[in-house]
């Protein structure tokens, strides 16, 4: 780390604000907010924080950090929302529709109008939608033709030209679908009180509109203006008529929005779905999907969920159903307290007739994701990436290596011999297919590259010849000329040598080895083929690391756990099964612990943990 950066990181404030990171070419790789600027980006560079892969490319990349400060964390959301949209940064989970749905839009103009849109413009116009079921928009609009007289022509209806008499009236005005505002029939007061039942009704309160048009049509009535309080008993009664076509799902009359996330870490997708129910009733879907969520928890999409959704909202619902858990609630509860009028309160039900609404909403993004999967594969069918028929070309394959198999093994220092095995589909991750090895062959302390190898392609490959498949299209074997020997003599072994070509990718200069070949096949380094190969080689690599890594620390965890003095392994197994790792059980509250180990084990581990500080400080 810059001299430059450190300086900028210990000069960052402690208020909230959204951060930049930046390469060295000032290209914005990841936008952010924080409750405290300091803590959050400083966190990014600390030696002991435990970062998943993803994290680790971005830190290394980050050679600057550009922020600004808001005064509140909810600004901070808005703005971050805001830049994610301009500068789309590579490492930020990215939200979109899967196409351009249609919003209905009130313009913002002098006697507004209103009337379907695919596009938005900033420019003070009200919004409502995005409508997945353009039938349903159209049949609201038709609704709102039929029940409230609003002009559809595109007149510039200004004060100045109505009063000089420039405009005359229509023939919605003669079949009664306008009250002719162009002509200074209808004031300004008289159209924007009909705007914002229009508004009512687009945001789902139809009873409390109905409810209010019946006290108005009372009042004229009591005031003998009989002919007003007709059209508006005619009102009454088409908005009846279309309550009655919407779909009630709870008695309570809550206006709430519910969420779901499904995701799919092998295709690096997840769609998030939202219901909205006004008064009981459910009045529109809405669907998102997120792309890049790479190692991010399903707690953190339903986070990115919310905040990208709320900072764009128009309606802010008295209650919020979660049917997944959130990362962090703290900025949307934020941005919901300084955006509404009124108390939003977020739930993630558990039982009772809201986790069943819940589910409902889980099942239906689960379907909806399934139902994009399978449009994307009937888009993709047919469609081979350019880096697979490349290899082929390149390594004069006998056939397109759609599937690629990669096996690497992992040691350190001997100890913890691991191997991985990673399947790619049309250059794809499929981590389904992924499988880890513990190797048995080479005993502790000693490092046999070579026998390893040996070992997990003979276990994997006389499973695959056992079952008759699935074949790999290319076995690629991460090592040189001495690990593909011993890969080329374990599928012989089995049986399996000849099914399919198997190659050697060495590290030092990226080189590919057939076997029996002296020299390696020559492959362009800037070449699609060998990027392709390179990552496959890096994912089997980073796979079989973070397999060692988890091994390593289980036996950390559970040999740190032994050594204390009465303690066993089936305490221990208890202690993790509840609390997950040592530094839980090490803070975990007297009442927990007992009621986990009971009495003796409990006094034992406070006993050896008192220590174990004592000593550490």
């Amino acid at each position: 780390m810059s001299p430059e950066l450190l300086s900028k990181l210990a000069a960052l404030p402690r208020r909230p604000g959204v951060y930049q990171h930046k390469d060295e070419d000032g290209k914005v790789l990841y936008v952010g907010k924080a409750k405290n600027l300091r803590a959050r980006v400083n966190s990014y560079f600390h030696a002991s924080r435990n970062l998943d892969g993803r994290l680790r490319i971005l830190v290394n990349k980050i050679r600057d950090v550009e922020v600004i400060e808001t005064d509140t964390e909810g600004e901070a959301l808005i703005l971050e929302n805001n830049l994610i949209k301009q500068l789309r940064p590579r490492y930020n989970i990215h939200l979109r529709d899967d196409k351009s749905y249609p919003f209905i839009c009130i313009k913002n103009e002098g006697f507004p109008r209103v009337f379907s849109t695919r596009r938005i413009k900033r420019d003070g116009s009200k919004y409502f939608g995005p409508y997945t079921n353009v039938r349903q928009m159209n049949n609201l609009l038709d609704a709102i033709r039929s029940i409230f007289r609003l002009r559809t022509c595109s007149l510039r209806l200004a004060p100045e030209p109505i009063a000089a008499g420039k405009f005359d009236v229509c023939l919605q005005y003669h079949i009664k679908k306008c009250d002719a505002p162009c002509v200074g029939y209808q004031s300004q007061e008289s159209y924007d009180s009909v705007i914002r039942q229009v508004e009512q009704l687009l945001n789902g309160k139809t009873e409390t509109l109905i409810a209010l048009l019946k006290d108005e049509m009372t009042r004229l009535s009591e005031n003998m203006d009989y002919e007003e309080a007709a059209t508006l008993r005619d009102q009454v009664s088409a908005l009846k008529k279309y309550a009655e076509k919407q779909k009630v799902v709870s008695q309570d009359p809550i206006d709430r929005d519910m969420f779901a996330v499904a995701v799919d870490r092998e295709e690096n997708i997840a769609c998030g779905v939202i219901f909205q129910m006004r008064e009981g009733k459910i009045i529109g879907r809405q669907q998102k999907y997120l792309h890049r969520i790479e190692d991010q928890s399903d707690e953190t999409v339903m986070q990115v969920l919310l905040e990208r959704y709320y900072t764009e909202a128009t309606f802010f619902p008295q209650e919020i159903i979660l049917s997944n858990a959130c990362d962090n609630l703290t900025p949307v509860s934020e941005l919901l307290l300084e955006q509404a009028d009124h108390k939003v309160t977020i739930k993630e039900p558990k039982r009772g007739d809201k986790a069943a609404l819940a589910r409902m909403v889980h099942r239906n993004a689960v379907l909806v994701l399934e139902e994009y999967k399978l449009q994307k594969q009937q888009r993709d069918k047919g469609k081979i990436p350019h880096a697979i028929s490349s290899l082929q070309k390149d390594l004069l394959l006998p056939r397109l290596p759609r599937r690629i198999e990669c096996i690497d093994v992992s040691h350190l220092g001997g100890t913890g011999v691991v191997a991985s095995c990673v399947v790619f589909a049309d250059g794809k991750p499929k981590k389904r297919d992924y499988r880890t090895y513990k190797v048995r062959s080479v005993g502790s302390g000693r490092s046999d590259d070579y026998q390893s190898m040996r070992e997990v392609i003979a276990r994997r490959y006389a499973r695959v010849v056992e079952e008759n498949g699935p074949w790999p299209d290319l076995l690629v074997v991460d090592g040189g000329k001495g690990q593909l020997s011993s890969a080329v003599t374990a599928l012989k072994d089995v049986e399996a040598y000849g099914k399919f070509p198997v190659v050697g990718l060495a590290k030092r200069l990226e080189e590919v080895f057939f076997p029996g070949d002296q020299e390696a096949r020559f492959i362009p380094k800037t070449s699609s083929s060998l990027q392709l190969l390179q990552r496959v080689r890096n994912e089997a690599h980073r796979f079989a690391v973070e397999f060692q890594r988890k091994q390593r620390s289980k036996k950390t965890l559970h040999s740190e756990l032994l050594e204390i003095p009465g303690v066993g392994p089936q305490t221990v197994r208890k202690l993790i099964r509840k609390f997950g790792s040592v530094h839980r059980v090490k803070h975990a509250d007297v009442d927990s612990l007992v009621d986990t180990v009971g009495t003796a084990h409990t006094e034992r581990l406070l006993a050896h943990f008192k220590k174990s500080i004592l000593q550490e400080r």
